[in-house]
């Protein structure tokens, strides 16, 4: 597979193919360095809005102004609450009124700088600015890095499920500067590594391969280890995208162990003791398992696979989880409000091995919820 990956100095430029609304993913430690020559290139009045979070802001605001100093270009910011709470309707609505408040025309950018809250948040404020303006993904985890900042996806959650309401909504360029991830908790760290493990899962078993060498070289933040692995995800998703952008056929492999963990963060309501990426990294733990026991999915791979999540830091099992929340019936029952399930079944993403996943269109609820009550026992 062509990677699309070009390098320069100590970055790697990756290019999403999609005619004229093709951009750049640029990766790599300094990335953010680049900022300002190429935000000249993209706005017509020397100014830029920023979307971001207040745990952000502290740690990183300096730093972008620091990237668009020397371009000469103003910047208006506006941080929100951090967490998964914040990607509402209401706020969606301040932050519109924020970008109208200061005059924001279809020719300035707005700047998501941020995790993937932040990302989904600014990218369908943007699509929303009077019909569109143009955005920046600047994303400051390792999750938004190779998952939520690439690609177009943007949404807010709703009482009924997550990323229920949004908009395909490209951005204009991708800054993955691996530098900003130094202040991470380690177990933000890990959960954005979920996301990586899934790359090799869907279609590349050497990267799995070597992830499960060189993970720990990628936790730590090794300056290419870490290039590499955030460079070789985003070429990954780079290229389901270009063949598939709105998601009706292969991007939905990207979905590898979504479906059973935005179940999961659901019933969990959204809380902090089960990230997104702990989600999909169980997720992807159960698609193994379930698969398996379909017959579809040797036994040993499904094994292999949980070894490397529980060596990664990462959950594999539901051991442990509160039992009033998590029930295989209330687990079914949020999947089938996923917004691909019809008339009780639900398009799961299994595997015929590590790197062979594939879209099993119809999987019947009730058996995966005789799956989950016999995974809670």
């Amino acid at each position: 597979m062509d990677t699309g990956m070009t390098r320069a100095l100590s970055l790697e430029t990756v290019r999403v193919e999609l005619g004229e609304r093709a951009y750049d993913i640029l990766v790599g430690h300094g990335a953010l360095s680049e900022l300002g020559a190429r935000l000249s290139a993209l706005v017509k009045r020397p100014r830029a809005f920023v979307l971001t979070d207040e745990t952000v802001m502290q740690h990183h605001k300096a730093r972008l102004e620091g990237a668009v100093a020397k371009a000469g270009i103003a910047l208006t910011w506006m941080a929100l609450p951090p967490g998964e709470q914040t990607k509402t309707f209401a706020q969606l609505g301040h932050v519109l009124d924020w970008l109208l408040a200061g005059g924001a025309d279809r020719g300035d950018i707005l700047i998501a700088f941020g995790g993937g809250v932040i990302g989904d948040m600014g990218g369908l404020a943007a699509s929303l600015m009077k019909r569109g303006m143009g955005f920046v993904q600047v994303p400051t985890t390792l999750l938004a890095q190779v998952d939520s900042s690439v690609g177009g996806k943007t949404a807010v959650n709703t009482p009924r499920g997550k990323n229920l309401v949004g908009a395909f909504y490209q951005p204009r360029l991708v800054i993955a500067d691996t530098a900003l991830l130094g202040t991470l908790p380690e177990r933000e760290m890990k959960a954005g590594y979920a996301e990586i493990l899934k790359y090799g899962l869907i279609n590349d078993a050497p990267f799995f391969d070597w992830l499960s060498v060189n993970g720990r070289k990628v936790l730590a933040l090794d300056a290419e280890a870490a290039r590499y692995a955030v460079a070789r995800s985003c070429a990954a998703k780079a290229a389901i995208v270009t063949e598939d952008e709105t998601e009706t056929g292969v991007r939905q492999l990207l979905n590898l162990g979504h479906t059973f963990g935005h179940a999961l963060e659901a019933a969990n309501s959204y809380e902090a003791d089960l990230l997104h990426g702990e989600a999909v990294a169980l997720g992807m733990a159960l698609a193994f398992r379930y698969g398996a026991g379909l017959g579809v999915t040797p036994p040993k791979d499904a094994a292999r696979v949980a070894d490397v999540l529980a060596e990664s830091g990462l959950p594999s099992t539901l051991e442990g989880r509160d039992r009033a929340r998590f029930t295989g019936k209330r687990l079914a029952e949020l999947m089938q409000q996923d917004k691909k399930a019809r008339g009780g079944r639900v398009p799961l993403i299994l595997a015929r091995g590590i790197g062979a996943a594939y879209i099993h269109p119809d999987a019947d609820l009730a058996s995966i919820e005789a799956f989950l009550t016999r995974e809670l026992a």
